[in-house]
């Protein structure tokens, strides 16, 4: 590690994150915009949406399986060379196939930076990876602030979808410049044999926690991604409340140090589920001033999912590898994946029952958007017992942890 500048790898890997988490800040903003302009149903709506969600996984697949031999840097060229690519097809998109096509190749960009950042940081701040992975993880919810309040500032002003897709090329640039010329580590602290990463793949607690991962992804990003649809009617801004919600996620994670250290992972799992299953119901039923108030509960709840569940396969399952980090993480994207054009579809039928029922189309909006909030509010109920399961197991698990 003598000869590598660890600050600047570190800072390039964020501000690609930033890119990642804009793409789903911006695309959440202009959904409705996209709707009209190509004529889209939500259920349609929903396949685009997933495209970037299945993008992600089968990058991190491939990075998970490849990252021993091609290295961090490879991948991260990859993952430019993707989001340029499709960031300028989804400008010059014509339609719903090129909407899917353009999209898939941004949430392939986006896996790809997950697949090399993630082992990146993990090797080279070995001595505290939750806590550092944590740090990078600032940058999804702060990306996603970014993101929210540009597709906000730029809708506002009247600015077309296009442009707000083409502010994102500005820091995908930055990054690739970051990462020009640098020299990586060469996986000095993780296990680097890809036949005992896939051995160690058929661990029972990997296997479970690939599980609780599909259910975790899908509380946080299957709401936020459809924030603008369910809460465009509820007397709340909804691109404010994507950016207040992953403003405060981005601070939580800045300073998850103490709070990892003092409830463990499995701890900070288990109270995060219970939160998030209570503020998704509080939102199901709020309007006005009220959805503020269940959405920074939400922010609370979800806020520390994504990363410790990275870092937990790496302190608890360490075996796994790079490739553990990045399927953990694929199969949280692939899990909303499948998720979204279901999502889509509650929306569309629950609309369709209120509308038949005598209600407007304000109010209709309104009852599908908190009907789709109940659905969703199963997904923390079953993880609060699955963690709690974990939790009772810490003991046991301690005894694995590096």
């Amino acid at each position: 590690m003598e000869h590598i500048n660890k600050n600047r790898l570190f800072v390039a890997s964020c501000i690609s994150l930033i890119v990642t988490a804009m793409t789903f800040a911006i695309r959440a903003g202009i959904l409705g915009q996209l709707g009209t302009d190509f004529q889209l149903s939500d259920t349609e709506l929903g396949w685009v949406n997933s495209m970037a969600f299945l993008g992600f996984p089968i990058a991190t697949i491939f990075g998970g399986l490849v990252y021993n031999s091609l290295g961090a840097r490879k991948l991260m060229i990859i993952a430019f060379v993707s989001h340029i690519l499709g960031l300028l097809l989804t400008i010059f998109a014509g339609g719903f196939w090129t909407l899917l096509i353009s999209t898939f190749f941004i949430g392939f960009a986006n896996g790809s930076v997950e697949a090399a950042c993630n082992p990146l940081i993990a090797d080279m701040y070995t001595d505290n990876r939750t806590t550092m992975l944590n740090k990078f993880h600032v940058w999804f919810p702060g990306g996603i602030v970014i993101g929210a309040l540009v597709s906000k500032f730029m809708t506002d002003f009247g600015m077309s979808w296009q442009l707000q897709i083409a502010s994102m090329i500005i820091p995908t640039l930055i990054y690739g410049f970051l990462f020009l010329g640098q020299k990586f580590p060469k996986s000095e602290n993780i296990e680097s044999d890809t036949k005992v990463n896939l051995k160690s793949l058929l661990s029972p607690l990997f296997i479970f926690m690939v599980i609780c991962m599909t259910l975790t992804a899908t509380t946080e990003l299957g709401t936020q991604q459809w924030v603008e649809k369910i809460l465009g009617n509820s007397g709340a801004s909804p691109m404010l409340i994507l950016a207040m919600v992953t403003g405060l996620m981005a601070v939580g994670r800045y300073f998850a140090g103490p709070i990892i250290h003092k409830l463990n992972p499995p701890g900070v799992l288990f109270a995060s589920a219970i939160i998030s299953a209570i503020a998704i119901y509080l939102m199901s039923s709020a309007t006005g001033g009220m959805v503020y108030v269940a959405a920074i509960l939400f922010a609370v709840g979800v806020c520390y999912f994504w990363p410790t569940m990275i870092g937990f396969v790496s302190e608890y399952t360490p075996k796994t590898g790079a490739l553990g980090m990045s399927l953990i993480g694929g199969a949280g994207m692939f899990a909303t994946s499948i998720w979204q054009p279901v999502i889509g579809s509650w929306l569309d039928k629950a609309k369709a029952t209120a509308l038949d029922a005598g209600a407007s189309v304000e109010q209709a909006e309104l009852m599908a958007g908190q009907e789709t909030l109940s659905n969703i509010a199963i997904f923390p109920m079953v993880l609060v017992v699955l963690f709690g399961i974990l939790y009772t197991q810490r003991k046991k698990l301690e005894a694995n942890r590096i």
